[in-house]
C-alpha cells in the first residue's frame, strides 16, 4: 500500500482544494487502523441504541471484534462456534422474530462456504439480518488463499434484496455498519484486519447507496472502494505532475450502485477506472462497466486481482505482488485515458 507519508504536505490540496467537493477539510491520512475496529465499534453504539440489537460469534470473535459487543451485552451476543451455516440460519430465525442480529467471521466463510444460506435463508425472506465478512481481501496477509474472500462482491451482489458496502477505512466502517443497522433488510459488509490508512472524518458524509466524489477532475476517474481509494487518490495527486487532472469517487455502496455518480464521470471525464481489492471479473469492476453498457459507454480500464487465487506475505508485499498498488492504478489512468484519445 502506498506509504501514507506521501501525501502528508498536501492533505490540505486533496481535501480543500478546487479539485475537491464534499465538506472535508484535511484527511488523517497520516494514521491508520484497521476497518474491523470500526465495524466492532458500531456494533457498541446500536447495542446501546437499540435493544434488539443481537450479535452471532462463531469463535473468532477477537478477530472480527464482535468482542466489544459481548463484553458490553453479553445477554444478547450468541455463541454459535465454527457453524457458519447454522448461524446464518439461526440469525434470520432472530430476525424474523423481531431482533436485528448482525453474524460475522470471515469473508471466506461468509459468503463462500455460506451462499445458500445467504441466498434463501436471508435475501429469498428479506430477512433483516447483518453479516460482516471479515479479513477480506488479499491484504489479510500470511492466511493464505484460503482465507483470503476475493469473490465475496461477486457471490453478494447478484443477490436480491441484498446491500452490499464495502468501506474505505476504519471511520467509514463504522459509520457503515451503523447505517446497515438502521436499515431494513439484509445487508453484507466488508472489512478487513491490516491496518490501513484513516482519511475520512466525523463530518464526512456517507449515505447508503450514494457514493462520494472525494477528488474532481476532468482527464480520467478512478471508481474505488475498501483501502483502494487511498491507493487512488495517491495516484491522483501523484499523475498532476504529469498534467493529468483525475477524479476519485469511493464507491462504498455496491448495491445499489450509484448510477448517476457513475454517469456523470463518465461523461465529464470519458474515461473511467475501477480498482478494488478483489477478483477484476463481476466485482466492482463489473459492476460499474454494466451501467456504463446500458448508458453511456466508456473506455475502462480494471485494478484488482486477475482471475487467480491469492497467497502468504506481508499485506504490503502481496498488494505490490498483485498489482493492487497506486503505481498500478496510475498505469491504468494512462492506459485509459489514451484510449479515450484515440
Amino acid at each position: 500500500m502506498a506509504d501514507t507519508s506521501v501525501l502528508k504536505d498536501n492533505l490540505t490540496n486533496l481535501a480543500a482544494g478546487p479539485k475537491t467537493n464534499g465538506p472535508m477539510p484535511r484527511f488523517e491520512a497520516h494514521t491508520k487502523k484497521a476497518t474491523r475496529f470500526g465495524f466492532g465499534e458500531a456494533l457498541v453504539v446500536l447495542g446501546e441504541r437499540y435493544e434488539n440489537v443481537v450479535v452471532l460469534g462463531g469463535d473468532i470473535t477477537g478477530s472480527v471484534m464482535t468482542s466489544y459487543f459481548k463484553d458490553k451485552f453479553p445477554d444478547r451476543f450468541f455463541s454459535m462456534g465454527i457453524t457458519e451455516a447454522t448461524a446464518t440460519l439461526v440469525a434470520a430465525g432472530l430476525a424474523l422474530s423481531g431482533n436485528i442480529p448482525f453474524f460475522a467471521t470471515y469473508g471466506a466463510f461468509a459468503s463462500c462456504r455460506n451462499t445458500d444460506m445467504l441466498r434463501i435463508s436471508l435475501a429469498y425472506n428479506d430477512a433483516n439480518v447483518k453479516i460482516g465478512g471479515g479479513h477480506a481481501g488479499i491484504s489479510v496477509g500470511e492466511d493464505g488463499a484460503t482465507h483470503q474472500a476475493l469473490e465475496e462482491i461477486a457471490i453478494v451482489r447478484v443477490l436480491p434484496n441484498m446491500t452490499l458496502v464495502v468501506p474505505c477505512d476504519y471511520l467509514e466502517t463504522k459509520k457503515a455498519t451503523i447505517a446497515i443497522g438502521e436499515h431494513y433488510g439484509p445487508c453484507y459488509i466488508r472489512f478487513g484486519r491490516s491496518d490501513v490508512p484513516s482519511f475520512t472524518l466525523e463530518e464526512t458524509p456517507f449515505v447508503l447507496g450514494k457514493a462520494q466524489t472525494f477528488r474532481q477532475g476532468r482527464d480520467a476517474t478512478v471508481i474505488a472502494c475498501g483501502p483502494m481509494v487511498w491507493e487512488a487518490l495517491v495516484a491522483a495527486y501523484e499523475l498532476e505532475n504529469e498534467g493529468l487532472d483525475v477524479r476519485v469517487i469511493n464507491m462504498s455502496t455496491i448495491k445499489p450502485i450509484d448510477r448517476e455518480a457513475i454517469l456523470k464521470a463518465a461523461r465529464e471525464t470519458g474515461a473511467i477506472v475501477t480498482a478494488e481489492e478483489h477478483q477484476i471479473t463481476a466485482g466492482l469492476g463489473g459492476a460499474v462497466s454494466e451501467v456504463l453498457a446500458q448508458e453511456c459507454p466508456t473506455p475502462v480500464e480494471f485494478v484488482g486481482v486477475k482471475d487467480t487465487f491469492g497467497g502468504s506475505g506481508k499485506p504490503d508485499e502481496l498488494m505490490k505482488f498483485f498489482g493492487l498498488t497506486s503505481g498500478d492504478i496510475k498505469n491504468a489512468i494512462r492506459t485509459v485515458h489514451s484510449r479515450k484519445a484515440q
